[in-house]
C-alpha cells in the first residue's frame, strides 16, 4: 500500500515514523509548500518530494493520503483526495466551521467506498482504555460528571514564526481547537453524548499578537444528567499533563496522561498498574499515534468501519463548534440532536 503525506512539519514526522514501523506499507511521496521540508522527508524515507499535493496525487499511485497541514486546509484537501480515489487520514481538527462539516457530510454520502479517518490518538492511550472499560463495567456506580483541565504554554514566537497560527480564518480558534480538543474529545468518550454547552473565551497574555483565544472555560451538559466543567489555557508557564476527572457514585477517577488514580468513598486511594508505553513526539501528544494509525489501516484491509470516521467524531465536532458559537453569542447552545 502506497502512502503519501501532505504537510511536512513536526506532526508529520510522528505519522511517518508510525507508518515506517508497520510492515507492508510504503511511504512513497511527500508534499509541502516549503519544498525543502518535503525533500527532507523524501530523502529520509526514500520517496519523492513535491511542492503541491495535487501534483503529487496526479503523478503517484497513492492509496492513502495523510493530511498534516494547517487547520483550514484539512477539509478541502480531504475532499480533493477522496474524489481522486484515495483513502484519507487527517490530523485534528476535522473541521473549523459548520460549512466545512456540511461539505464532508455531503461527500460521505457520495463516496461511501473510501475511508476518511481522523487522528484522535489519545483514545488509544492505555490509561483511557482502562478507564473506559471500568466505566462500562458498572463497578463505579452511576457516572455523575467530570472535568477536563488543560494548562499549557504557547509563546509569542509560537505564533509569529507561523503564517497561519493565531488567525481565525486559518486556525479556526486557539486554545480549544488547537491545544485542548483531545481533552474535549475524551470527555465525550467517557461521559457520553453532549446535550448543550455554555462557554466563554478570553485572550490574556498575547492580546496584540493573536486573534484567537488563549483561554476557554465551559459548562457542558451530557445525557443522563451528567455535567462537566472544562478549562483550557495556553497562558500557563509550562506544559503539564492534561487532567481528566470522572465523578461516579462509588469512586472518583483521575487520568493524567498514563497515570490513573482511583479515589474511593471510604478514603482508599489506588493506582492501577499500567504498562508503560513510549510515545512519538512531544510527551503531551500521548502515546496512541501508532495504535490509532494501525487501526485505520486495519479497517481498510478488513472493510470494517473505523471508529474515528466522521460519524465517530461528530459529538466532538459539534461540541467544538457549539463552544465557539456560545462564546460568540453569550448563550447556552444546544447540541444538534442528530449526534445523540
Amino acid at each position: 500500500m502506497n502512502i503519501a503525506i501532505v504537510g511536512c512539519g513536526a506532526i508529520a514526522a510522528v505519522h511517518a515514523e508510525s507508518i515506517f514501523s508497520m510492515k507492508g506499507y510504503r511511504l512513497s511521496a511527500f508534499a509541502d509548500i516549503d519544498y525543502k521540508k518535503a525533500a527532507d522527508f523524501a530523502n529520509r524515507y526514500h520517496g519523492k518530494a513535491y511542492n503541491t499535493y495535487e501534483e503529487m496525487i496526479q503523478n503517484e499511485q497513492i492509496d492513502v493520503l495523510h493530511i498534516c497541514t494547517p487547520h483550514y486546509l484539512h477539509v478541502p484537501m480531504a475532499i480533493y483526495a477522496l474524489e481522486h480515489g484515495l483513502h484519507v487520514f487527517a490530523e485534528k481538527p476535522p473541521v473549523i466551521s459548520y460549512e466545512q462539516l456540511a461539505q464532508l457530510e455531503d461527500l460521505d454520502q457520495l463516496l461511501p467506498g473510501k475511508k476518511l479517518g481522523f487522528c484522535f490518538q489519545n483514545r488509544y492511550n492505555p490509561s483511557v482504555i482502562l478507564v473506559k472499560k471500568l466505566l462500562e463495567s458498572g463497578d463505579t456506580g452511576a457516572i455523575l460528571g467530570g472535568r477536563g483541565i488543560v494548562t499549557w504554554n504557547r509563546s509569542e514566537e509560537y505564533y509569529t514564526e507561523s503564517s497561519w497560527r493565531g488567525k481565525l480564518v486559518t486556525e479556526g480558534g486557539g486554545a480549544l481547537i488547537n491545544q485542548s480538543i483531545h481533552t474535549l474529545d475524551l470527555l465525550t468518550c467517557l461521559l457520553g453524548s453532549p446535550v448543550s454547552i455554555e462557554s466563554h473565551t478570553a485572550n490574556y497574555h498575547l492580546k496584540d499578537i493573536i486573534e484567537v483565544e488563549d483561554t476557554m472555560e465551559a459548562f457542558i451538559r451530557f445525557e443522563n444528567n451528567r455535567t462537566a466543567s472544562f478549562y483550557a489555557t495556553t497562558a500557563y508557564p509550562v506544559n503539564p499533563p492534561p487532567l481528566i476527572e470522572i465523578i461516579c457514585e462509588n469512586m472518583t477517577i483521575r487520568i493524567e496522561e498514563l497515570d490513573v488514580t482511583y479515589y474511593y468513598k471510604d478514603g482508599r486511594i489506588e493506582k492501577p498498574q499500567i504498562e508503560s508505553k513510549a510515545g512519538l513526539g512531544k510527551s503531551y501528544w500521548g502515546c496512541g499515534h501508532q495504535d490509532c494509525i494501525e487501526d485505520f489501516y486495519q479497517s481498510i484491509l478488513s472493510g470494517r468501519p473505523f471508529a474515528q470516521d466522521l460519524n465517530g467524531v461528530k459529538n466532538t465536532i459539534h461540541l467544538l463548534l457549539c463552544a465557539y458559537e456560545s462564546a460568540r453569542t453569550g448563550r447556552e447552545i444546544r447540541i444538534p440532536k442528530e449526534v445523540h
